[in-house]
């Protein structure tokens, strides 16, 4: 079980990176929350005494937390993201969640703020991608800072049971069954939104791909956009850490 931990604990940290990495979070903005199997309780990116923000995450950053931000692994020198209400309010609504993500892409933002519809534009060319746009993404409208529960509760409503939403004029909160799909899925919905704001750069609108050719696209399953795609991220990270060493 120990090993299981440190393992989840270190997935924690290496997500904060990934998403730094690829430009979803910036400084020290952004935080990254895994439930612990059989509890009720998280593993979620803090700040403590040093911090060199979430490109720079450590598992040292990585506390053990009840879902209302309390545990003795703060150890009274680590300090629980300020929205923490989106992490422990999610775990608690919904048990199928194994891991939340809260992050600020540029292309969603901007996204948001201009009412760019977020459509299925393109097919093969990132289909998880695609499948997000069809099911169409939750938006919450409101723009506050997550502090307490029951600014969470319209967010946690708006968003229903999908893995994405999108927080006009904010960022956006992503989940997944583990850490590995929430981080997939938050950088999937971030090419849509890229993909979205460039064409609308174009000053042209693309349609809608059509039905016919959706129904020739296929589901990847967990397997190769969750698992694989992760470990490319991971090599990628570990390519750009040894870089800078």
């Amino acid at each position: 079980m120990s090993d299981s931990l440190d393992e989840l604990r270190k997935n924690v940290a290496l997500s904060c990176r990934i998403l730094a990495m690829e430009g979803l979070v910036d400084e020290t903005l952004g935080h990254v929350s895994a439930r612990i199997p059989g509890t009720d309780e998280m593993f979620i990116r803090c700040r403590g005494e040093i911090e060199n923000g979430v490109r720079y995450t450590t598992v040292e950053a990585i506390r053990r937390v009840d879902f209302d931000g309390q545990g003795e692994d703060l150890q009274g020198k680590y300090q629980v993201p300020k929205e923490l209400p989106i992490h422990g309010e999610i775990m608690k609504s919904r048990s199928e969640v194994g891991c939340v993500i809260h992050a600020h892409p540029p292309a969603a933002l901007i996204c948001g703020i201009s009412d760019l519809p977020l459509r299925p534009i393109f097919g093969a060319f990132n289909i998880p991608a695609m499948r997000m746009a069809l099911e169409g993404i939750p938006i919450f409208s409101r723009s506050y800072l997550v502090t307490r529960p029951e600014l969470a509760d319209p967010m946690i409503k708006e968003m229903r049971d999908k893995d994405i939403c999108l927080m006009k004029g904010h960022g956006i909160t992503a989940t997944g069954a583990t850490i590995e799909e929430a981080t997939i899925n938050a950088l999937n919905f971030n090419t849509l939104a890229k993909v979205t704001l460039e064409v609308a750069k174009t000053g042209g609108e693309a349609p809608s791909i059509s039905e016919e050719d959706i129904a020739e696209l296929p589901d990847l399953g967990t397997k190769f956009n969750a698992k694989w795609v992760w470990r490319y991220y991971v090599k990628k990270l570990e390519e750009a850490e040894n870089i800078k060493k």
